[in-house]
């Protein structure tokens, strides 16, 4: 396992690298807000990207953001995807590299591979299921003969729902055998939308699908036990839900397949009983629906041609219906955005055996946080850094790919989360 203690040849605890990406550049505030939560009260950082001018500039916007005069003084290192000899570099100077480069199909695995072969650590915030499952499928082994944690998506996608699940798990008092999570986001009188690179990434993960049936193949894994009763199964892609008073639709990120990556961690190197998971998010009321439905067709048929894709990536604010534009949202839709993520669990009380009759016990938790992907995602990302550096000894014994719940499990990362207001809370228990 790599060192997490800087010396002269690896001078930073943490480099961030995109720093003058979109989401990059609230990584970048984030790092700074937190800098006195290392290793003995405080860590090193640098940032990293292709501009060297750019990057200066994103450290100056930050320093008068928060007020940080001293954040112009932050070393700048260059480093291109297309130029290997430059990221191994950066690598060597870095206990962790923070890579914000995406979108990850594109540019994601010459920096998973610099970091492997130079020995740092790497945590992403990827939300594209073929990329995670196909670095895992490629790297793991070599990960783990160097020693190095190769952690994906611990933005958004997918730190709430899979640690949610465990956080469930751990206030279930017998065995806990399906959930689901229902998200709703709230947006102020300003509204909200996403960034042009989630659009993208998108776009390029529903052209693709076929690969990551490819990919999960090539693992040869068998089926997860069900244990105990079967997940409900909802009758249509679309119904309406009583907890949340939205339609909802099944949630297309990367949360059920990050989920059961971990599920299938615990149990084949723990013997935990798998969970069932099923995600849904929440759509508003009968016009949303239509509108969704609408969009969800057209989105469908154009992301299977060349031309299509190209309108699609052209055009995100027409096609999205608002929801994604190539400028992201303003600071003030950020501030009035906030999002709510309630797991609703079902399962077998002590001593109950799980294999005779329906489950006997509920349970229902929650995470609520600010706004998820510029807001929430650094939050989160820097803190599993963060959590990393200071609780080694808590991660799996060896290197390898990992997803955030198969890593951080037996850390306090929830609790490093809800001190920095993503409030993870048990709504009703047993």
């Amino acid at each position: 396992m790599a060192t997490l203690t800087t010396s002269s040849k690896r001078p930073y605890h943490i480099i961030v690298f995109g720093a003058t990406g979109f989401t990059g550049q609230f990584v970048v505030e984030e790092v700074a807000r937190t800098c006195n939560e290392g290793p003995g009260g405080t860590f090193q950082w640098a940032v990293a990207g292709r501009n060297r001018d750019q990057l200066e500039k994103t450290l100056i916007q930050a320093a008068d953001a928060l007020c940080k005069p001293e954040l112009k003084c932050v070393e700048v290192i260059v480093a291109d995807v297309a130029e290997p000899e430059s990221l191994a570099i950066m690598c060597k100077q870095g206990i962790i590299v923070l890579n914000c480069v995406g979108p990850y199909r594109f540019y994601g695995e010459p920096v998973v591979k610099a970091c492997i072969e130079n020995g740092a650590h790497c945590i992403d915030i990827c939300g594209e299921p073929q990329f995670l499952e196909g670095i895992q499928l490629k790297y793991h082994s070599k990960a783990q003969e160097t020693g190095v944690y190769i952690i994906g998506s611990c933005g958004f996608d997918s730190i709430p729902a899979d640690m949610g699940i465990c956080y469930t798990q751990d206030h279930f008092k017998g065995t806990l055998t399906a959930v689901e999570s229902f998200l709703t986001i709230n947006t102020g009188p300003e509204g909200g939308c996403g960034h042009d690179a989630t659009w993208q990434s998108a776009i390029f993960g529903f052209a693709d699908s076929a690969s990551l049936r490819r990919i999960r193949r090539k693992f040869g894994h068998k089926p997860l036990p069900a244990v105990g009763a079967r997940i409900k199964k909802r009758w249509g892609a679309l119904f309406f839900n009583k907890e949340i008073e939205q339609y909802v639709i099944p949630f297309m990120g990367s949360d059920p397949s990050v989920v059961r990556r971990t599920q299938r961690y615990m149990h084949e190197e723990h013997k935990h009983s798998p969970v069932q998971y099923m995600a849904y998010v929440g759509i508003g009321g009968l016009f949303s629906v239509l509108k969704t439905l609408f969009a969800g067709v057209v989105f469908w048929f154009m992301v299977k041609f060349s031309l299509g894709r190209g309108l699609l990536t052209e055009f995100p604010e027409f096609f999205s219906f608002g929801l994604f534009s190539k400028t992201g949202p303003t600071r003030k839709q950020m501030d009035g955005t906030s999002f709510c993520l309630k797991f609703m669990g079902e399962g077998y009380t002590n001593g109950q055996d799980p294999s005779q009759g329906k489950p006997n016990a509920t349970i229902s938790t929650e995470i609520t946080g600010p706004e998820p992907g510029y807001i929430a995602t650094p939050i989160t990302m820097v803190q599993a850094a963060i959590t990393l550096l200071n609780e080694p000894h808590c991660l799996p014994n060896k290197g390898g790919v990992y997803t955030p719940g198969s890593a951080f499990a037996r850390t306090t990362l929830i609790d490093c989360l809800n001190k920095h207001g993503i409030q993870f809370s048990l709504k009703k228990g047993q």
